[in-house]
C-alpha cells in the first residue's frame, strides 16, 4: 500500500507530513516507557523482519497480490509507540534506498501504514484481551483479529485522503469499494502472518511479547520434590540483575535475524509478481494518471534489485539482504538511543517490558 508521488496533492501531503512528524515525536517519547535492555534490540529486529516480510507478496486473486503492513505485529510484540517507529524506519529505508513509496508522500505512508494500522490494531487487540478468556491462546486470537481489521482500516484512511486530496477526478465511491474489497482479502494474509509470528514468539518467550504481559505462567522451580513458583522479583548483584528477567535474548535475536535474511534473500524470489492492492486499484480506477517518477529512481537498489547485477535471483537476494542489514542498523541505533536517553533521564517508570510475567494462565 505504498503511495507513490503524484497520487495525493501537495497540501494534503504536507498536512499528513505534519501529522506523521507529530506521531513520530509522540512515539519517541512513548517508546521510552516500552523499551528496556532486552526489548530495544528486539525492536530493531522487528523493523528488519517487517522489511523482509513486506518483500513477500502473496496472491489474493484477480491478478492482485498483498503484503504485510506490519503495524499490528509490531504493536503487539514491542508496543504501540515502538511499533509506529518500527514501521517508520521501514518506510524510510524503502523510500530512500529502494524507491518504494514516494518521498513527497512519506507523510501519507507513515500516517496510513504506520499510525493508522498500529493505533487501530492495538486498540482492537486490547479490547479483545479485556473481554476474551484470560488464556495464552487469547493473545494469538486477538492478534489475528487486530491484524485483520487494521488493513481495511488503512484502506479506508487512504480513501479518505484521496477524497480530500486526490489528483484525479474519480468517483470516491468506486475508490472506496475497490480499496476495501481487495484489502479485506489482504487483511486475511496479514492476520495469518501476524498470528503465526506472535504465536511462535509467545510459545518460547512470552516475557518478550508486549501485549502478553500478565498472561504467561510463572517460572516453576522444583523444591523438595514439589513445583513452586519462582520469586517474581529478581535479585540484584552489582550492576547486573539476576533472575528470570535476565534470560538471554541472543538466541531469539539470532533466529529472528536469520529468518529475516532468508526471507528477504531467498524466499522473496518466489513472491507474487502481481501488483499489490493499491497498484491494482490505481490502474483499474485511473488513480495513477499523475504519478511521478520517484526521486530515488536512480538508486543502485531501486525496485529491490542491485544495479548492474544481471541475474534476477542474485540481484533481488542481494538487495533484500542489504535492506535487512540497513534496517537492523538504523532501527537498532534509533532504539538504542531512545533507551539510553531514558536511562540517562532516570525514568524509573520505564523498563516494565523487562519485568517477568507472573500471572498464571
Amino acid at each position: 500500500m505504498h503511495v507513490p508521488d503524484g497520487f495525493i496533492n501537495a497540501p494534503v501531503s504536507v498536512a499528513t507530513g505534519v501529522v506523521a512528524a507529530g506521531a513520530v515525536a509522540v512515539s519517541l517519547r512513548g517508546a521510552r516507557r516500552e523499551l528496556g535492555e532486552r526489548t530495544a534490540p528486539l525492536a530493531g529486529l522487528m523493523a528488519a523482519f517487517i522489511f523482509a516480510v513486506q518483500m513477500l507478496n502473496f496472491p489474493v486473486g484477480a491478478g492482485t497480490s498483498g503484503h504485510l503492513l506490519g503495524g499490528a505485529l509490531a504493536a503487539i510484540l514491542v508496543g504501540p509507540y515502538t511499533g509506529v517507529l518500527c514501521v517508520t524506519v521501514v518506510l524510510l529505508m524503502q523510500g530512500i534506498l529502494f524507491a518504494d513509496g514516494g518521498l513527497t508522500a512519506l507523510g501519507v505512508n507513515i500516517t496510513d501504514m504506520g499510525v493508522v494500522t498500529t493505533v487501530v490494531a492495538y486498540g482492537v487487540f486490547r479490547l479483545l484481551m479485556r473481554v476474551l478468556p484470560r488464556r495464552r491462546s487469547t493473545v494469538t486470537v486477538a492478534s489475528f483479529v487486530a491484524a485483520l481489521v487494521s488493513v481495511p482500516a488503512a484502506a479506508l484512511a487512504f480513501t479518505f485522503l484521496y477524497w480530500i486530496g486526490g489528483t484525479t477526478d474519480i468517483p470516491i465511491g468506486d475508490v472506496f469499494k475497490a480499496m476495501v474489497t481487495v484489502h479485506v482479502f489482504i487483511g486475511i494474509g496479514e492476520a495469518v502472518i501476524t498470528a503465526a509470528t506472535v504465536g511462535a514468539v509467545i510459545a518460547v518467550r512470552p516475557d518478550l511479547v508486549h501485549g502478553a504481559r500478565g498472561f504467561a505462567a510463572p517460572l516453576k522451580l522444583r523444591v523438595d520434590g514439589k513445583l513452586v513458583d519462582a520469586a517474581p522479583a529478581a535479585a540484584t548483584r552489582g550492576t547486573k540483575t539476576i533472575g528470570v528477567a535476565t534470560r538471554s535474548t541472543r538466541g531469539l535475536l539470532a533466529a529472528g535475524l536469520l529468518a529475516a535474511l532468508v526471507l528477504a534473500g531467498f524466499v522473496s524470489y518466489y513472491a507474487s509478481s502481481s501488483p499489490d492492492g493499491l497498484e491494482k486499484v490505481a490502474t483499474d480506477q485511473g488513480i495513477d494518471r499523475h504519478v511521478k517518477e520517484h526521486a530515488s529512481a536512480d538508486s543502485p537498489l531501486a525496485d529491490y534489485g542491485v544495479k548492474d547485477v544481471d541475474d534476477a535471483r542474485l540481484s533481488g537476494g542481494l538487495a533484500g539482504v542489504i535492506g535487512v542489514g540497513a534496517t537492523v542498523v538504523v532501527g537498532g541505533t534509533v532504539f538504542w538511543v531512545i533507551r539510553r536517553r531514558r536511562d540517562e533521564g532516570g525514568d524509573t517508570t520505564a523498563g516494565h517490558a523487562d519485568t517477568p510475567l507472573s500471572e498464571k494462565v
